[in-house]
């Protein structure tokens, strides 16, 4: 029994070591997959951003063609209202899934940036449903939807954490920086 009571120390040791060991595998584990669910979730939130956000685009760019039918804008693809319709119906048709995707993912902020984006592109669409013919109207349209996009992407770039980005504000026109169309 004495050489039991010597062995007991280094015997409890071994336990003790076992033990530690295991916790220290299970916590090692449970943080690397919480890393990884949170990778997983990122990426697809950024999918879903990126998603509605080319969705929501292709709608701009249609009115952007429409607004140059009308002599609104300087857009060099004229397109007419009859012949916009049903592209216009079609980028709605993949808007409104992209939307839910988002509203289902995002994050409060980026879904609210998101909603007033899309508030100023139905706008701009009912703007040119009604046929108008107001330049300066229509690049009061514009500035809005450019705010509302920036917003949108300055939510997006807060809510995974990415460093600030570009405002998207360039000039499409040769001349100054501060001259010229802005898309």
């Amino acid at each position: 029994m004495t050489a039991f009571l010597q062995q007991l120390p280094a015997l409890l040791g071994v336990v003790v070591g076992a033990l530690g060991s295991y916790v220290a595998v299970v916590r090692s584990d449970r943080a690397r997959f919480r890393r990884e669910r949170a990778a997983r979730w990122e990426e697809r939130r950024l999918a879903v951003y990126t998603e509605y956000a080319r969705t929501l685009k292709a709608s701009v760019n249609l009115t952007y063609r429409v607004a140059a039918h009308l002599g609104n804008d300087p857009h060099p693809h004229p397109l007419s209202p009859q012949e916009a319709e049903p592209l216009l119906a079609q980028a709605t048709d993949r808007r409104d899934p992209a939307g839910e995707a988002l509203i289902m993912l995002g994050g409060r902020d980026t879904v609210e940036r998101a909603r007033e984006w899309v508030v100023v592109v139905m706008d701009m669409e009912r703007f040119l449903r009604a046929g108008t013919h107001d330049p300066q109207a229509w690049q009061a349209l514009l500035e809005r939807q450019r705010a509302g996009r920036e917003g949108y992407y300055t939510a997006v770039r807060e809510d995974l954490e990415l460093p600030p980005g570009h405002s998207a504000r360039w000039s499409t026109q040769p001349g100054p920086p501060d001259a010229g169309a802005q898309r």
